[in-house]
């Protein structure tokens, strides 16, 4: 069934009980959140360089593609800004209690400002990456949608992560990374990471597929943003 957004479909349909959304929501979250904190390791894996959080971070992308492609543009962007929200909180935390005065006998505090010490810096770049590649890929996916009238969803998931990626990727490392290793390395983290995350993607694309289709099915939508306002700061609408 597809949803079109027009008054004489919204009464019927723009339901708030869907089944799955929140489950969603909180793989979405959780995933944007272990990702930021993974990121303060750099590793290796044969060739490629990346930080630690890429290993995961891939699936927020997935995730941002079904919430797009089910449920729209609009349930996207609350979503996106749900996932800012907690992963400023986060940063937020972390950081007053590094400053906060150890207790006697807590010897740790070197290694916690080591680690934890650059989750603030990492935070700050993931936002700001993540709020031009995430809602850049669901204004990509949902234009894509309308373009093909439906088909092809691998156009639009594949198509789609190559911008965000590209832009999330590049935004990250040079804010999270620049000054702090040469820049050599740099730009070796940003290859290596584009190309994982963007194989990781098509890789995972026959799963999509499925989980598309089962939402489709058990949720009886399948939205068009044939009028919606795209602007990421509209939260409330």
């Amino acid at each position: 069934m597809h949803v079109k957004e027009n008054e004489s479909l919204k009464n019927t349909q723009g339901r708030q009980d869907y089944r799955y959304i929140s489950l969603i929501t909180g793989l979405f979250v959780a995933v944007l959140l272990i990702s930021n904190i993974a990121s303060t390791k750099i590793v290796q894996i044969w060739k490629f360089t990346f930080d630690g959080g890429t290993i995961l971070f891939p699936l927020s992308y997935i995730f941002g593609d079904i919430l797009t492609e089910v449920y729209g543009y609009k349930t996207g962007r609350k979503v996106i800004w749900i996932g800012f929200m907690s992963a400023a909180l986060m940063s937020a935390t972390l950081g007053i209690i590094g400053l906060i005065k150890p207790a006697p006998g807590w010897e740790m505090q070197d290694a916690y400002m080591k680690i934890l010490g650059q989750t603030p810096r990492i935070v700050t770049a993931s936002l700001i990456a993540y709020f031009a590649g995430e809602f850049s890929n669901s204004f990509i996916l949902a234009k894509m949608k309308i373009l093909t009238q439906g088909r092809h969803l691998w156009t639009r998931t594949i198509g789609s992560t190559i911008v965000g990626q590209g832009l999330d990727t590049a935004l990250f490392v040079l804010i999270a990374f620049a000054g702090l290793y040469s820049w050599n390395l740099v730009f070796l983290i940003i290859i290596s990471n584009y190309i994982f995350k963007v194989g990781f993607e098509i890789v995972l694309t026959p799963a999509t597929y499925q989980v598309v289709k089962f939402l489709k099915r058990h949720e009886k939508t399948d939205y068009y943003d044939t009028s919606t306002n795209f602007s990421p700061f509209r939260f409330f609408d």
